[in-house]
């Protein structure tokens, strides 16, 4: 299994950033996947979530309105789109597909 994000960086407040994850060595479309994130010093939150086929998804409370997870089963790539970025939203974001199956991470710097 292998879990691979990018597209993280540095946005100023009111910004926009696209998460990729490409997903390889299980069956994606047969997994729920998860974007979790975890700032520095904090403990690891749940961002979004999506069903196997996309058509149900899931938001932490602070993201709602402003975060959009989807995914492509044809292409194996799991995605938050994120806008109206805010200075808390900084963090290392990962991918999740189940019990012990999480990507490296990507650091997402909400900054002026």
């Amino acid at each position: 299994v292998q879990l691979v994000e990018s597209g993280g960086g540095l946005v100023q407040p009111g910004g926009s950033l696209r998460l990729s994850c490409a997903a390889s060595g299980f069956t994606f479309s047969s997994y729920a996947m998860r974007w979790y994130r975890q700032g520095l010093g904090k403990e690891r939150e749940l961002v979004a979530t999506i069903s196997t086929g996309g058509t149900i998804t899931n938001y932490a409370d602070s993201v709602k309105g402003r975060f959009t997870i989807s995914r492509d089963n044809v292409v194996n790539r799991l995605y938050l789109q994120m806008n109206s970025l805010k200075f808390e939203d900084t963090a290392v974001y990962f991918c999740y597909a189940g019990p012990g199956y999480w990507g490296q991470g990507t650091q997402v710097t909400v900054s002026s």
